[in-house]
């Protein structure tokens, strides 16, 4: 019991609670969000009517949370919503670790992911787009890890790029119907690991898909000399407007 509680004589964790503080920042609150949300619909507090994503009910009524909620809710609180919380917060958590030391540039892989599966899912009448999003994610982490090899219940061993389509499979074998959200989660990713990890060597390094410079700056410090260096160009404009013109 001590153990659990003590780490070098410092307070310990559970090791849910240090599961959930080694998670990277956007994969943790993600995760707490998506959870949080099967919890409100399974106590009646709101009902997934309030969360589905419909464009009448955005852009007519007024109803912008929807925007978010449609990528939160997964299903009621049972053994499906299980796997893809795990699905979520694995291959979410190994993209953003691997993204930089900023989250930066993994959330606007998230932000890319989320406009793009908005704008088309209308065209499909997908609703709830939480599995696209994470689809999404499990692909560019396939397509980046093509060594990699993994094993589903212990029966079907295949490699990293194989895993999106198996997914598929198993929810055709488990739901009986073709995973509508699941292929445009993919087809999203594709776009995003093409521009970013096939496109740039064949075009001189230029990265299209790379976060813009204000993006970066609502999630990284400014460095102190780039301050001071900011600073010391301002006060020479003042210095120069305010000087005598000499005739």
């Amino acid at each position: 019991m001590a153990a659990l509680w003590e780490n070098n004589g410092q307070p310990g964790q559970f090791p849910l609670e240090q599961w959930f503080y080694e998670m990277p920042p956007v994969t943790r609150w993600w995760t707490v969000a998506t959870v949080a949300t099967s919890v409100l619909v399974q106590c009646n507090i709101v009902t997934p009517f309030q969360l589905f994503y419909s464009f009448r009910s955005v852009y007519v009524k007024s109803q912008y949370w929807r925007l978010v909620t449609t990528f939160l809710y997964f299903g009621p609180l049972n053994l499906d919503l299980l796997f893809h919380v795990f699905f979520l917060q694995r291959y979410s958590r190994l993209l953003e670790e691997t993204s930089g030391r900023s989250p930066a540039h993994f959330a606007w892989l998230i932000f890319y992911a989320m406009t793009s599966l908005l704008i088309i899912s209308p065209f499909l009448s997908i609703p709830f787009l939480g599995s696209a999003l994470s689809s999404s994610l499990v692909y560019i982490w396939a397509r980046r890890n093509p060594d990699t090899r993994l094993s589903l219940l212990g029966l079907l061993v295949f490699t990293a790029p194989y895993l999106p389509w198996v997914l598929m499979g198993f929810s055709v074998i488990v739901h009986k119907i073709v995973p509508k959200d699941e292929i445009l989660g993919v087809v999203v990713g594709h776009i995003w690991y093409f521009f970013n990890d096939v496109y740039p060597p064949l075009h001189g390094g230029h990265r299209p898909f790379d976060p813009p410079r204000w993006w970066r700056r609502l999630f990284e410090p400014v460095p102190p000399n780039e301050r001071a260096t900011g600073a010391a160009n301002v006060n020479r404009e003042f210095v120069a407007a305010a000087a005598p013109q000499v005739r």
